[in-house]
């Protein structure tokens, strides 16, 4: 199963790039978001895309999707997990950035979330029933990255807003818990990798006693 690719832009349409890869020619459809952040890029210039693979016993024929980055794949698998949204309708929802939907699904803004393409009210709905409590990382993914090293102070207190607001953390736990992931691992650079090792640290973790 192909997971990623790299290689040059052979061709280009709306919603399509082709990419050679190994003499290969591989066509992957993009979601509006991914073919606006690959907008500048040329025929012939290098492409690098994370692939979903989509092939079942309907649909015997190969559909690659492809995302800029990882975690825009990570999100377009937990958004195909809602009933009714099939990786195709999903291609075609996603054309704003991630952070934005994900920030409306965890505000329960279904007004904003039917005026996806192919989302109506009904289906807005059941995203944010099948997905609220599960979009904290994705609402923190930076659209612009701005040069050099983000301060941390700054990214968390982004994911402790995020932790406190919309996942329901108490504001001193919250800040315990970036405290000992910073501890764990001080390399952290980017909002989503705290966010992740926040809760890798959490996992299997027994909750804290409190003590008069």
């Amino acid at each position: 199963m192909i997971g990623y690719i790299t290689g040059k832009i052979l061709n280009r349409q709306e919603d399509r790039v082709l990419v050679l890869a190994n003499q290969v020619g591989y066509e992957v459809l993009l979601p509006t978001v991914v073919m606006e952040a690959v907008a500048e890029k040329n025929i012939g210039d290098d492409i690098a895309l994370y692939i979903y693979h989509q092939q079942t016993e309907r649909q015997p024929k190969p559909v690659l999707i492809g995302f800029t980055f990882e975690i825009e794949k990570e999100f377009f698998q937990n958004f195909i997990s809602v009933e009714d949204i099939g990786p195709m309708k999903a291609v075609k929802a996603m054309m704003v950035p991630i952070s934005d939907i994900a920030r409306a699904i965890e505000s329960r803004d279904v007004a904003t979330l039917s005026r996806l393409k192919g989302i109506g009210k009904r289906t807005a709905q059941k995203i944010v029933a099948t997905l609220e409590g599960r979009m904290g990382k994705f609402a923190l993914k930076r659209d612009e990255p701005k040069a050099g090293r983000i301060p941390a102070q700054d990214f968390a207190e982004q994911v402790l807003d995020v932790m406190v607001r919309q996942l329901g953390h108490r504001v001193p736990d919250a800040k315990r818990m970036i405290t000992e992931a910073f501890k764990r691992n001080a390399s952290i650079a980017t909002p989503e990798e705290l966010f992740e090792e926040v809760y890798r640290g959490q996992q299997g973790s027994p909750e804290p006693v409190e003590t008069d």
